[in-house]
């Protein structure tokens, strides 16, 4: 009993709420008007994310991180160029293993930008750089509004029939929310500090609509009657690959380009990760509705692998850390 109770406290709310609207979308998917209303509900989620989005993104801190370009500049390279290449290698895995909407997704899932939340999180956990995880988690977020859209257009387009119309989608729904966010920083951000419960609450709440929308319109064009649990085992296999590959890789670049130890986790950190925040909303905007709900299937999956690892190792490394390690300047 002690043990349930243990195990209960440890699952995330965030993720077990994901996973209730997931059931509640099976057992009652939206259909005719219920689903018309849902689509527009979805369309002001999405803006609303990524007008919140802008106003919390610090864009002096992103601008001032060209001060550490080595550090930041890695990690956007592993999150915006390596995890790319790793996403289109899991392609090449053959239709029996792994369908093709849910290859399409372990590639999708690639092409976002890191964390914020949870990467600062374990820089502290493991006594890093926090103040370098801050700007590196913001610049890769500020950076992915434009660079994911990009790279789906190259890597995903023919096959999920990207299109100018999408490119107008992504103004209306992410870039000008986005940018009216930053530009109304100065006078918002104090009170979406002072309110940070209401907002989160909010913006969570967004991110559930989506999953529910998502996957409502899978169940309605058969989603669990296409993808088996031998291929769901599988995408989890290949996010437990992609995410050992990652953490090999920027552990090995932390000591390959002599960062010092703080910054050495804040690669680790930020360039492990990707946004399940951003990324489900982006997909609403960037996939076909058709295919959205298998294609975030793996987004969910790895995002709760890469926290239960991470927090381990952010452990770990945090006991075996100095007392008052130096931290390095960003």
């Amino acid at each position: 009993m002690n043990g349930m109770r243990h195990l209960l406290a440890r699952v995330d709310p965030f993720i077990a709420a994901l996973l209730g609207a997931v059931v509640v979308a099976s057992l009652l998917p939206a259909r005719g008007a219920a689903a018309d209303v849902l689509e527009y509900a979805v369309v002001i989620a999405v803006g609303w994310l990524f007008f919140l989005y802008g106003v919390r993104l610090p864009t002096k801190e992103a601008v001032n991180a060209l001060r550490d370009w080595r550090l930041h500049g890695t990690v956007l390279a592993v999150t915006f160029i390596v995890f790319p290449v790793l996403g289109l290698l899991t392609q090449l895995l053959p239709e029996s293993i792994i369908p093709t909407d849910l290859a399409h997704g372990l590639l999708f899932l690639s092409l976002l930008p890191s964390t914020v939340q949870s990467s600062i999180a374990f820089t502290s956990i493991a006594r890093g750089n926090v103040a370098g995880a801050v700007v590196a988690a913001s610049f890769s977020n500020l950076a992915g509004v434009v660079l994911t859209p990009v790279l789906v257009a190259v890597l995903l387009g023919g096959t999920v029939g990207f299109s100018a119309d999408s490119i107008g989608k992504i103004g209306l729904q992410l870039l000008a929310p986005f940018v009216a966010g930053q530009l109304l920083r100065r006078w918002l951000a104090p009170w979406v500090l002072r309110h940070k419960r209401l907002t989160t609450l909010t913006d969570r709440g967004s991110v559930i609509l989506v999953v529910y929308s998502a996957f409502s319109q899978g169940v309605v064009d058969g989603i669990w009657t296409t993808v088996s649990v031998g291929s769901i085992i599988a995408v989890v296999g290949v996010c437990v690959v992609l995410l050992t590959a990652v953490l090999g890789i920027t552990t090995f670049l932390g000591k390959r380009f002599g960062f010092a130890r703080a910054d050495r986790v804040v690669l680790l950190m930020c360039g492990s990760k990707k946004s399940l925040a951003s990324g489900i909303p982006m997909a609403t905007v960037l996939l076909p509705a058709a295919s959205i709900g298998f294609m975030v299937l793996p987004l969910m999956i790895f995002h709760q692998i890469q926290l239960l690892v991470c927090a381990v190792i952010a452990r770990r490394m945090g006991d075996a850390a100095e007392p008052e390690p130096a931290v390095a300047a960003s």
